[in-house]
């Protein structure tokens, strides 16, 4: 398996506003060319924060550990939309409330994104897709325990601590 980097995104400024749209390939060249993408936290009723692992064949960040729903919002997509996408596609999940945390632009060496973070709480049947290397529940100390150990990508190291208030 691997990205389709033909897909095509649509590119915003910074409020989300649409401005044009690129390719994922030019998105991820290094470009930074801003994109939107939407974030999931799922817990259960007791607290625990779900991530998934992410495959070794992704073009980013593969083999880390990641929020448990992320993806790119498609051309002609609204985030609601996307959000719900992405939950069935990565998680098998339909039936959750999303919450709308925060929105902010992510840059890393490759790319630039506008995320917009939702949070759920979750006790149904999670079933990672072939997309995914599995996941599994963690306790917030766990997170906390292995953050800065490069078990996790940069960028959900950096929502965890910017969302649920860690301090180094």
């Amino acid at each position: 398996m691997k990205d389709n980097s033909e897909e095509m995104f649509p590119l915003v400024d910074e409020e989300g506003n649409i401005t044009g749209a690129a390719s994922r390939g030019e998105c991820h060249n290094g470009s930074k060319l801003l994109h939107p993408v939407v974030h999931l936290h799922v817990f259960n009723s007791r607290g625990e924060l779900y991530l998934q692992k992410r495959p070794e064949w992704k073009d980013i960040q593969p083999g880390k550990w990641d929020t448990a729903v992320g993806g790119h919002i498609d051309l002609g997509e609204s985030v609601e939309m996307a959000l719900k996408r992405e939950a069935r596609e990565e998680l098998g999940i339909e039936d959750f409330t999303p919450q709308l945390l925060t929105h902010y632009v992510f840059e890393s060496d490759r790319e630039k994104e506008l995320v917009f973070a939702h949070k759920t709480v979750y006790d149904g049947v999670i079933t990672p897709s072939e997309e995914l290397d599995g996941g599994r529940f963690w306790t917030l100390d766990e997170i906390r325990n292995h953050i800065g150990q490069n078990v996790f990508t940069p960028n959900f190291e950096s929502e965890f601590k910017r969302l649920f208030k860690f301090s180094d």
